[in-house]
């Protein structure tokens, strides 16, 4: 998903440079939307794996 995201980030970052606002719009939007599901998804699944106590917890 990551890597999507970054993809299109790049797409567009290219479209902008060539001049194809169109595109670049649509691909900078994308890659955006993209990146910012994945770093929800990250921090619900980061507290959630450390909220319920099933992480790898390891006591010495």
């Amino acid at each position: 998903m990551v890597k999507t995201a970054i993809g299109f980030f790049v797409l567009g970052v290219i479209a902008i440079l060539f001049g194809a606002t169109g595109v670049a719009g649509i691909s900078m939007e994308v890659g955006q939307a993209v990146l910012v599901i994945f770093l929800i998804l990250s921090v619900v699944s980061f507290v959630a794996a450390n909220s319920s106590g099933r992480g790898a917890h390891r006591s010495k």
